[in-house]
């Protein structure tokens, strides 16, 4: 798909809202698709993704019932799908940070169109995240005992330096201050939703939930002041919590795990992949919610653009790791990474390197860039690598460790695979029930841009141009 407004312009000068716009105008546009019924579309695909999550509830009940001797593990192999898909989870939850804080202290106002729908991605990938450690513990009624807590359990304490602690605090960290920025950034829209609902119960629930806001000059003085607050709170945390998670491995032993690259590797990776949620989301979201004049073109050309520099990183990370193997004369780690490419799981190995290295390379033809289809697919393949890339970092570095006595292989389980669906069911359920409640666009924050950057005509301007020739 190409777009009529084409032209290379300074990002600062296209404009980031299609056709002249009121305000009045964006009220209505998001707020409408709330107020009337959903379509059956919208049906549909919750009951799909409900389908699947009942799959995965049916699944863990399974595992927690008998143990978690229904996965795959074995004594070489004790972290596999369940770390992975935490890894995984972790870093998709990472661009919704990024878009909101960092670049909200950097005023990038191309932001303001994506950055509710990246918040509220943020906090469901964070519960998708959680739920793996949790059912790890075999016992997960007793999650409270991994928290530094006054008990009477005698010697009984949290053990400091174990990984899975500092995933508790980094993670529970992660998750209340990104709840508070999101909801923070609401506020204002469920003021003005509520003033337009009609008396009933979801006004009564509108009202009570925008803690009664009344846009006043002193409401928002203090309301923007908070918000600067929280997007500061919130940016070393796009930083620290992978990092956090990078630990777990960094400080071990294993070949392949202890490097010093990981923390800013692992950081980057997860930037990347969540880049590449965003953009899967945000092209479904446009065609669905006729959000074209507000996400646009340029909208994703721009998150194209950082899915390219985030891969490239990626692409220098893994070719260090690969080099220092080499170099490093290490012979457990050199032999690491052979297997990676060339031993019983090779296949996971190459298909990483090409999604997470070469696909994001056609990013560097703005043709791609702008065509909608082809960023969807890439998107797609960056997250299939990504996961892959997690896989390969942990349980092809733990098949074949230091004695090959020990040498095992792992092969998951139905029940993981079914646990894995079940998440993804629980990620697009909640994102689908956020796009029917809650306004995917942040009004107030678009409002705030409508008029200062150039005119563009309407995307039902442009599709009728092109229709025409």
């Amino acid at each position: 798909m190409s777009d009529a407004h084409s032209t290379a312009v300074p990002l600062s000068r296209w404009p980031l809202v299609r056709g002249e716009k009121t305000a009045a105008q964006i009220t209505r546009d998001v707020c409408e698709p709330l107020e009337r019924g959903p379509g059956k579309l919208w049906f549909l695909t919750i009951a799909i993704a409900a389908t699947i999550l009942l799959g995965g509830a049916i699944a863990i009940t399974d595992e927690i019932w008998t143990g978690i001797g229904t996965w795959g593990l074995n004594k070489t192999v004790g972290w596999a799908f369940d770390i992975t898909n935490f890894v995984f989870w972790i870093g998709i939850g990472h661009a919704g940070t990024l878009i909101s804080a960092i670049l909200h202290l950097f005023r990038q106002k191309w932001r303001n169109s994506i950055n509710r729908a990246a918040e509220a991605m943020t906090l469901f990938a964070v519960m998708c995240a959680g739920l793996w450690p949790l059912i790890h513990m075999g016992r997960p009624w007793f999650f409270y005992w991994i928290a530094p807590y006054p008990n009477n359990l005698g010697p009984f304490w949290v053990n400091f330096r174990s990984p899975l602690f500092w995933d508790f605090c980094a993670v529970n960290t992660y998750f209340t201050i990104s709840l508070l920025f999101w909801y923070m950034g609401l506020l204002p829209d469920l003021g003005v939703a509520a003033q337009r609902a009609v008396p009933g119960l979801r006004k009564k629930i509108l009202t009570t939930l925008s803690l009664g806001w009344d846009g006043a000059q002193r409401t928002w003085r203090h309301y923007e002041l908070l918000y600067l607050l929280l997007a500061g709170l919130a940016t070393p945390l796009v930083f620290s919590v992978h990092t956090v998670v990078s630990f777990d491995f960094a400080t071990g032993i294993v070949p392949g795990w202890h490097s010093t690259v990981f923390p800013p590797y692992f950081v980057i990776g997860a930037i990347f992949s969540g880049f590449a949620m965003v953009l899967f989301l945000m092209i479904i979201a446009r065609k669905v919610m006729h959000y074209e004049d507000y996400i646009t073109i340029d909208h994703i050309e721009v998150m194209g653009k950082v899915t390219l520099f985030t891969g490239s990183v990626i692409l220098l990370a893994y070719a260090t790791e690969f080099f220092m193997a080499w170099y490093g004369g290490n012979l457990y780690e050199r032999f690491a990474f052979i297997n990676r490419v060339l031993g019983p799981y090779w296949a996971c190995g190459w298909v990483m390197i090409a999604c997470n290295c070469f696909v994001p390379q056609l990013l560097w033809f703005r043709s791609v860039r702008r065509n909608v289809v082809a960023s969807f697919v890439i998107a797609i393949l960056i997250n299939v690598g990504m996961w892959l890339e997690r896989f390969v970092i942990i349980m092809v570095s733990l098949h074949r460790d230091f004695l090959t006595s020990s040498w095992s292989h792992y092969t998951p389980t139905y029940i993981e695979w079914l646990t894995l669906l079940g998440d993804f069911g629980l990620f697009f359920t909640l994102f689908l029930l956020f796009c029917r409640f809650v306004p995917m666009i942040a009004i107030s924050e678009v409002k705030a841009i409508v008029g200062k950057s150039p005119k563009a005509p309407s995307y039902d301007e442009v599709s009728s141009e092109a229709a025409h020739g």
